[in-house]
């Protein structure tokens, strides 16, 4: 194909043409836009989620209820006294002895309140062997884990005086503490390591500091941003803290696959011969475009957050979608004005035996060579025998995700979160060992006109002792009534402990049977059941709920993006499904490894038997997400070279080599940022990590390197089709860019450029 005029047009073609015009004036805005933002959310503070909204069904109502009374639930704690070896019991004087020391020695520290001795309360296990001395820590819960280490201290100092006796300390303040201690820092250090590790990448591909500094900036600019509108919005929408951990991630996987997008196409034009301004508006039209689409794409994929009813995941939803938007504008505003500014000075800060140009071959009157040689000869075995091809990939990935169809999900125990490395997950396992369920039973939190009336005591008495004899629980059933309030707490230890489908049946017994025989009976009261396997329970039931209409949304939506971005029914339907592909692929391997613990030890995890509950949805949501970037930049360069005159299958190789060092570069740092949350120590970050890494590295190697081109060269001249009665859509198409160097006439708006 030969000159000819081309007409620019569309959004990021005339804001990127905006933006290199006026350079001091784009630059200005984003800057005023992040320090308003900045400044403006930090005047204005967060709102956190409030503990009340994080859950649906009854955990809600409960959280509700003492929400609404005012009622601040101290943190508990409990210190189990254990003979060693079996041979003392709680009746033996020395037991005796080491309890009244423990109940002196905490009380003594000033720390807690109420303090209770298992010979008042019974609780002394059916063997006699070991006994909890509990009480409560005085203060706010929240902070319960500053204040719990002068009590640590007492207990330990008893348990040295008595060696016959294991005396070790568990609850909500003591394992705040030693979390904050052992796994404090994991985050922060896993998200500051995040940005150095994409910067180390960007410098390897682009062989130059400035180059490399650009889409880091730009993705931390927006990060920054975000995090002020997220304070902002979150007076409308609460966030939380696990929001702002995922914005980051999002953030920096988008913010720097933009750039890279649009740099890499800015610095390929200018290498076939190009003049700064011509490369610069080619850039905006074609990757500024591909940029947009992909934007729009993974916003209306982090939208279906919104549609779960969940305050955390519409919190994590709403984040995303700003950070993405607000990438996506810098993308294609402020990215064109630096490289305005920058000219050929963005490759400054050459890095020595890393010059890309030195990699690269020219020929064809200045034209640089087609990319990479690795996806030039998969591509000509894929091109070749495509068919074979698609058979093997497609084969191969339904291979890997087989094992998501027994895909089982839960909150995780203590000891699956973290096994046995810390002694008080050890002490966990013992307390569940000799009391089930005693380290996290079930709580009813029972409301009624009067808690002192006499048929509402007569109910409590009842569900007390049926708790016991229905086979829910084996006590002790404790009872804590908040007579100002008119609310009692009903702690049931659930048969099961932390084996959650265990705990699970003595829930349900409880809810279905025991409750409605009992409480059920006494009008207007009201008795949700809460506590982790009820929370569990509900958090699961209200998910899956919310899968159906969820994916529904984002297939939907993404479906009609594509089809409008390309106007053609084959690539829209094609991008779903090796989506789809790529998704389940994910879930395969998070199930194989955490659920059935095959391979575990390579990655540092543990087969824990279950997947944490909210993954599955997030991985989903993101992951259909991210994986657009990829598949809108290959398939609009694929397009691209088609419309040039180019046949299928060389249009295919050339839109998928061309592209493959961005794409490597970009799934390269992604791979590496979430590998880095898959070192953490609770398992599930591990399996955040791993299932975001391994799902990017599948997405862009397997289905963009083999999947895609082959399903595009069995199909050939289909890949374009749109039905008659479909002609009617927007044209959303850009221009594609001939291939010959020509003299540019400068147009303000673009229209038309020759080149």
């Amino acid at each position: 194909m030969g000159n000819g005029d081309i007409r620019v047009r569309g959004i990021a073609a005339r804001a990127g043409g905006w933006s290199a015009r006026h350079r001091w004036a784009a630059v200005g805005l984003w800057v005023l836009f992040v320090v308003l933002a900045v400044g403006i959310g930090s005047a204005a503070g967060t709102v956190e989620v409030k503990e009340s909204d994080q859950l649906g069904g009854e955990t809600h109502t409960a959280a509700r209820i003492v929400e609404d009374a005012g009622i601040d639930e101290p943190a508990g704690e409990t210190v189990l006294i254990q003979s060693k070896d079996g041979s003392v019991k709680a009746t033996d004087p020395e037991f005796k002895a080491a309890v009244a020391a423990v109940v002196a020695a905490v009380d003594k520290t000033g720390e807690v309140t109420d303090v209770t001795s298992p010979y008042d309360a019974d609780t002394i296990s059916r063997d006699g062997h070991s006994a909890l001395v509990q009480f409560d820590m005085r203060g706010d819960s929240d902070t319960a884990g500053e204040r719990v280490e002068p009590v640590l201290d007492a207990v330990e100092a008893v348990g040295k005086d008595h060696s016959t006796l294991r005396i070790e300390e568990i609850g909500g303040a003591s394992m705040m503490k030693t979390f904050d201690d052992a796994f404090g820092d994991d985050f922060q250090q896993a998200e500051y390591s995040a940005v150095p590790v994409a910067l180390g990448i960007l410098l390897i591909a682009f062989g130059a500091l400035v180059a490399a500094l650009l889409p880091v900036a730009l993705a931390v600019t927006a990060i920054m941003a975000t995090m002020g509108l997220m304070s902002i919005v979150s007076h409308f929408q609460p966030m939380d803290d696990t929001a702002s951990s995922v914005m980051l991630l999002v953030g920096l996987a988008v913010g720097v696959d933009y750039c890279l997008f649009y740099l890499r196409r800015e610095r390929e034009e200018r290498a076939a011969g190009r003049d700064p301004e011509t490369a610069l508006r080619i850039a905006a039209a074609t990757s500024g475009r591909a940029v947009i689409v992909s934007g729009v794409t993974v916003c209306v994929a982090m939208a279906g957050m919104l549609f779960t009813g969940l305050a955390t995941f519409e919190a994590m939803g709403l984040a995303s979608l700003m950070v993405v938007a607000v990438a996506m504008v810098g993308s294609v505003t402020v990215l064109p004005a630096l490289l305005s500014l920058l000219g050929h000075r963005v490759e400054k800060g050459r890095i020595p035996f890393l010059h890309p140009d030195k990699r690269r071959k020219h020929g064809n009157g200045g034209r640089a060579a087609e990319g990479s040689r690795f996806w030039s000869a998969v591509l000509k075995v894929v091109l070749a025998k495509p068919g074979v091809s698609l058979v093997v990939a497609a084969g191969a990935l339904l291979a890997i995700a087989a094992p998501a169809v027994g895909m089982k999900t839960q909150n995780l125990t203590l000891d699956q979160e973290f096994g046995d490395s810390l002694p008080i997950v050890q002490t966990y396992n013992r307390v569940n060992d000799a009391f089930p369920g005693g380290s996290e039973p079930a709580e009813v939190i029972v409301k009624a006109d009067d808690i002192n009336a006499a048929e509402v005591k007569t109910a409590l008495e009842q569900f007390k002792a049926q708790a016991v004899s229905s086979g829910a629980s084996c006590g002790p059933v404790e009872i804590k009534l908040h007579d100002a309030q008119n609310i009692a707490y009903v702690y049931v230890p659930l048969v099961g402990g932390s084996d959650l489908d265990k705990a699970g049946k003595s829930l349900d017994t409880l809810r279905d049977e025991v409750r409605p025989a009992t409480l059920g009976k006494v009008d207007g009261l009201q008795a949700p059941i809460t506590g982790q396997v009820a929370g569990s329970k509900d958090f699961n039931d209200q998910l899956a709920g919310a899968v159906a209409p969820v994916f529904a949304f984002v297939v939907v939506f993404a479906f009609l993006l594509m089809l409008l971005s390309f106007r053609s029914l084959t690539v829209a339907i094609t991008s779903i499904v090796l989506n789809l592909l790529s998704v389940g692929a994910a879930y395969g391997i998070l199930v194989a490894v955490f659920q059935h613990g095959w391979g575990a030890s390579l990655v540092g995890a543990e087969g824990v038997g279950a997947i944490i509950t909210w993954l599955p949805l997030f991985l989903f949501v993101i992951l259909f997400g991210l994986s657009m970037d990829y598949h809108v930049f290959v398939v609009s360069r694929i397009r691209e070279a088609r419309m040039r005159g180019r046949s299928t299958n060389e249009a295919i190789k050339h839109g998928v080599v061309t592209t493959a060092g961005v794409v490597t570069s970009a799934a390269v740092i992604m791979v590496a940022v979430f590998a880095i949350f898959g070192t953490l120590s609770m398992q599930s970050m591990k399996q955040m990590g791993v299932g975001l890494a391994a799902a990017v590295l599948i997405d862009a190697t397997i289905i963009r390197g083999v999947l895609l081109p082959a399903v595009m060269a069995l199909l050939g001249e289909r890949n374009w089709y749109l039905p008659k009665w479909l002609q009617w859509l927007p044209d959303f198409t850009h221009d594609e860019s001939p291939e010959a160097v020509a003299p540019v006439t400068r147009d303000d708006e673009g229209e038309p450029l020759r080149v």
